[in-house]
């Protein structure tokens, strides 16, 4: 009997360093879970039990039980490496396969798909026409790399100050090519409907107080003229520019205080735009890059101010923007995927989900830093990063292994020695043996 427990003994030590062994290998392996080799004592028993002082019959390898602690994270210079600070795995499919990993080596594909090292999928929420992600539909996550279309501006957006000591100007009529026919003027880039840029000019000029017929004897009051591309937007064929009877004019006043009065709301539109080019020859013809009506632009001026100072803009913005080529990614806490591009755009390309269970040391390891489902972990839960008591991801790092490497030098002296006793446990009862043959 003796044989068996010192050899139960040996195979047990064997297993640890074995257990061992694997975790000191992995030590370098991104997302790799550290393991404990568990053992228990072995009795013999009988039909009427074992009585009042059973004898041991060695030991047996109860369980090897998987370490889930944290990791430390370890930023790189990769974008698409992930690394899960809190609970959770990333999901991945093999042709339908799941699998779950911590292990954030992701890139792309020929066709754009997340994929891990191995090839499989990573997945999570993917995105409708309109960019809206789509909660509940798990599935491959594609990055789009195709260019991103333009958009026509429909809006303008600015604030500024009139400075309401200004007084008419030296020259009429207005002219935009004669600076002492206006007081004021700015520029703004907009787009028409294939991404062609064209400059929006405003200029301001003062209505005259001098009691003359009316609105001329209103005070607090300016005329503003637009110009695209220094033409009428309505009609950029026109030889002149622009006259103040076009829907382009736009009569400004303010209240005693400075606040803008009308137009009513603070918004006027620039109806019917027709975007241009000019010819070689001087003309102006259509580049057939809006509706045969023409664009609508409207310019918001709500919070413009008359007050005794310089003229300023103080923020303008538009809603307009040319074509983009992908320029990068990027990837949030939430695990939102965002694409950028060289128009200053971004759009969402989906978001990664992460996968949780009741009992994670159910989880059946299948090689390649993954576990797969058993009826012991229970069915995952699956929810976006940061929601409930799933962790958040960090976009740029990896989970280094959580394998200490002191503790494990430690083990294998441990598991070394035990390997050793038990030997000499064997040896002692051959000696015995060997001792009762030779009685005579």
């Amino acid at each position: 009997m003796s044989f068996n427990i010192g050899l139960s003994g040996m195979r047990a030590a064997s297993k640890d360093l074995n257990v061992t062994g694997n975790n000191i290998a992995n030590a370098g392996t991104a997302g790799f879970k550290q393991s404990r080799a568990e053992f228990a004592d072995v009795y013999a028993s009988s039909v009427l039990g074992t009585g009042k002082n059973p004898q041991g019959s060695g030991v047996l390898l109860a369980n090897v039980s998987q370490q889930f602690n944290q990791g430390n994270i370890n930023y790189t210079q990769n974008a698409l490496d992930l690394a899960i600070n809190g609970n959770g795995f990333f999901q991945v499919s093999n042709n339908g396969a799941l699998s779950y990993t911590r292990a954030g080596y992701f890139g792309t594909d020929k066709e754009g798909n997340l994929v891990d090292n191995f090839g499989y999928n990573l997945q999570g929420y993917s995105v409708d026409d309109s960019g809206n992600i789509q909660t509940g539909q798990v599935s491959n996550l594609k990055i789009q790399t195709a260019s991103q279309e333009p958009k026509a501006t429909t809006k303008v957006v600015q604030g500024f100050n009139l400075n309401s000591t200004n007084v008419q100007p030296v020259n009429t009529p207005f002219n935009p090519a004669d600076p002492l026919s206006y007081n004021s003027s700015t520029s703004t880039n907009i787009y028409d409907q294939q991404g062609n840029a064209h400059v929006m000019t405003q200029y301001f000029v003062k209505t005259p107080t001098d009691g003359a017929t009316p609105p001329n004897d209103t005070p607090n009051t300016w005329t503003m003229h637009v110009l695209i591309d220094g033409r009428n937007p309505q009609q950029p064929a026109d030889a002149d520019p622009i006259v103040a009877t076009t829907p382009s004019s736009t009569q400004l006043t303010f209240t005693p205080s400075g606040a803008l009065l009308t137009p009513t709301g603070g918004v006027t539109p620039v109806a019917g735009w027709q975007p241009a080019v000019k010819n070689t020859d001087g003309t102006w013809a259509l580049n057939n890059a809006a509706p045969a009506g023409g664009l609508d632009v409207s310019i918001d001026m709500r919070g413009s101010t008359q007050y005794a100072s310089a003229f300023a803009v103080n923020s303008v913005s538009q809603d307009g923007y040319t074509t983009g080529e992908l320029a990068g990614l990027e990837i949030s806490e939430t695990g939102a995927i965002f694409a950028r591009y060289t128009n200053g755009q971004s759009k969402v390309q989906g978001q990664i989900i992460l996968a949780n269970f009741a009992n994670v040391q159910g989880l059946t390891p299948v090689g390649k830093t993954q576990w797969v489902q058993s009826f012991e972990s229970g069915e995952p839960v699956r929810n976006p990063p940061g929601s409930g008591t799933l962790g958040s991801l960090q976009a740029g790092a990896l989970e280094d292994s959580n394998v200490e490497l002191s503790d494990q030098l430690v083990n294998l002296i441990v598991a070394q020695r035990n390997y050793q006793a038990n030997a000499k446990t064997i040896e002692t009862e051959s000696a015995i043996t060997q001792t009762i043959i030779n009685l005579r």
